[in-house]
């Protein structure tokens, strides 16, 4: 018995290091790409950022016609922002692709994904890599320094490591996301209206403080769907706030569990999904 669970662990890793090598391979084969044509490259990236910004912009014309945002100053609420916008440019960097399996589905174009000596999954989340994604990345991390630099936090050590470890494990939790709504596109075929709607729905809600939601939105994104802990539970502990349901304060850093769990539940649904697909036949 011990036998044989020594074997699955090691068959799992050397399936996990093999998909990280496939990953690797087709997104340096997709920079490439990209890179030769570098004028392209740095309009697109700009694109991306200047596109993001209008995001926070929309919420400085809140602030500028009012002082709080359910009970939050601007600073507050740009610290919410910059760690959701920057854990979910993370995500978007690195399997923003996923979105586009439905299509791929439709028309047949997965079968050539599965004859190939490389799991599924690094093929469908490096195809077309977009490294014009970091423009939300750094839009997301400017905000972040914004809000670090004017919040007057009185840091801790544990406040300090939090902030790295929310980015890390947010990341985490919109990636799983995203390949649970992969999932779902295998038997919905067009269905990645469904999967935004999380995903990047996910991100626009966490923008904002969860007073200025119903509590019962506030316990389905922390019981449910737990997005809640790629910012606001950690978030709140940094800023010396309460959570709107009263939960204990050790939640704040259950994030890389809360990632942990929701990374294995992907998985499964990644699996359960591949293994019901049926060719097109064409």
């Amino acid at each position: 018995m011990r036998r044989t669970s020594w074997v699955r662990r090691a068959s799992w890793v050397r399936r996990v290091r093999e998909g990280l090598r496939a990953y690797r391979l087709i997104a340096a084969m997709w920079i490439r790409s990209t890179m030769a044509y570098r004028a392209s490259f740095a309009m697109t990236t700009l694109g991306s950022f200047l596109a993001t910004v209008l995001d926070f912009v929309t919420i400085l014309l809140m602030f500028s016609r009012v002082d709080t945002l359910g009970g939050y100053r601007l600073p507050e609420v740009a610290f919410l922002y910059g760690l959701a916008a920057t854990a979910f440019g993370l995500a978007d960097l690195a399997l923003g692709s996923m979105e586009r399996l439905g299509r791929r589905v439709r028309d047949g174009t997965l079968d050539t994904l599965l004859v190939r000596p490389a799991p599924v999954l690094a093929q469908v989340a490096a195809d077309r890599f977009a490294l014009r994604r970091l423009g939300r990345v750094a839009q997301g991390a400017a905000v972040l320094g914004y809000a670090l630099s004017a919040l007057d936090i009185a840091w801790t050590p544990l406040k300090a490591a939090l902030i790295p470890l929310t980015l890390l494990s947010g990341g985490l939790i919109f990636g799983a996301v995203f390949v649970a709504g992969a999932a779902f596109q295998f038997v919905a075929q067009d269905a990645s209206e469904v999967q935004n709607s999380f995903t990047y729905g996910g991100q626009t809600l966490l923008q904002y403080p969860p007073t200025v939601f119903a509590k019962e939105l506030v316990r389905g994104v922390t019981f449910v769907l737990p997005l809640a802990f790629v910012d606001w539970l950690p978030a709140l502990y940094v800023l010396g706030r309460p959570y709107p349901l009263d939960l204990p304060s050790w939640l704040a850093f259950a994030p890389p569990l809360v990632a942990a769990g929701c990374c294995a539940a992907a998985g499964l649904a990644w699996r359960a999904g591949l293994r019901s697909y049926r060719s097109t036949g064409s």
